[in-house]
């Protein structure tokens, strides 16, 4: 399995999965959100935008109403047929969990409601639609919103590997980075709630000639 930005090509000879940002804002389309759709936003009280506190140029998408989560996956919707054309395999809609950043301005329903259409939508262009990461709702993605698979980072380090096999089973692909703290990748890959799929990287994803790079797996 190869995960790459909805603006890469899908790798040849290799179960693609196509990278959307299904719930705040790519950096290089801050523009065309603020120009075409400033009120799909989630603003504060005062009216200013809000960012993620980790990734100060992705903006929060708001998707407190069902009019606006309509409208929200309407203008995303492009970028997921962009993927299908392309010939990727799958989606992977990040920052399902944008509800712990909104200062109480959404819930997590808000965010399952969201991501029911982003799977209908995938579905229908035939892709599969994996969730990625927010473990507290593993089991509404596989039950209730109909995510076929689980794309998640750092579950043994925060201890959570086990909430997305329960019910993905051995459909998850875990990503642990080396500049994690303990446990070891050795002990990881020794626990039995590792998914089978665990692979150790560099946190900047850096490629095999670079200085710095690293890749193993279970």
């Amino acid at each position: 399995m190869v995960v790459r930005d909805s603006t890469a090509q899908p790798a040849r000879g290799r179960y693609s999965v196509c990278y959307v940002n299904g719930f705040q804002t790519q950096p290089q389309e801050r523009d065309r959100w603020l120009r075409d759709h400033p009120d799909l936003l989630l603003r504060d009280g005062s009216g200013e935008v809000l960012v993620d506190p980790a990734w100060p140029d992705e903006m929060l998408l708001d998707t407190s109403t069902p009019q606006r989560r309509t409208r929200v996956v309407e203008a995303v919707a492009g970028t997921v047929e962009e993927c299908a054309a392309k010939g990727f395999d799958a989606v992977e809609f990040d920052n399902l969990d944008s509800y712990t950043r909104s200062g109480g301005a959404l819930t997590a329903e808000d965010n399952a409601e969201t991501a029911r259409r982003y799977v209908d939508l995938a579905h229908g262009l035939g892709l599969a639609a994996a969730q990625k990461n927010t473990a507290e709702l593993a089991e509404v993605g596989r039950t209730e919103i109909g995510f076929d698979f689980a794309i998640v980072e750092e579950c043994a380090r925060y201890a959570e590997c086990a909430q997305y096999t329960r019910v993905y089973g051995d459909r998850v692909l875990d990503v642990e980075y080396a500049d994690g703290p303990a446990p070891s990748f050795e002990e990881v890959c020794a626990d039995a709630d590792t998914p089978a799929s665990t692979v150790l990287r560099d946190r900047e994803l850096l490629p095999a000639d670079a200085a710095g790079h690293v890749r193993d797996h279970c």
